[in-house]
């Protein structure tokens, strides 16, 4: 038994993304929420190290079968200890796909995109 645990210890993917997820040179940006309705979206950007904090815009991108939509924002945050967070209300179709956006000095940074 303790083989078969290590085999598969051995055999899991390693540094893997997690969905809705993006790794950036500095970091990791992520977008969470119910896809295929309304509901509570959150982007998350997390630095990677002991940088110095830095003002970040934190919002989202919407495409479908047809168009991909400008960014929407949730508004603008200093990192503290390297995290920032913010949320809001998005009405999403099915069928259609999100991904985090974060704006650092006029340069946009996205996830993938992430779909329902």
């Amino acid at each position: 038994m303790a083989l078969v645990a290590g085999a598969l210890f051995v055999l899991a993917p390693v540094g893997v993304t997690p969905t809705g997820c993006g790794d950036l040179s500095g970091g990791r940006l992520c977008v969470e929420g119910p896809i295929g309705g309304a509901g509570p979206f959150t982007t998350r950007y997390v630095r990677h190290g002991d940088e110095p904090d830095i003002r970040v815009r934190l919002g989202y991108q919407r495409k479908d079968a047809r168009l991909t939509a400008f960014p929407g924002w949730f508004g603008t945050q200093r990192t503290r200890h390297g995290r920032a967070e913010l949320t809001g209300v998005i009405d999403t179709l099915p069928g259609e796909c999100i991904r985090g956006v974060l704006d650092h000095r006029g340069r946009l940074f996205v996830t993938g995109w992430h779909c329902s």
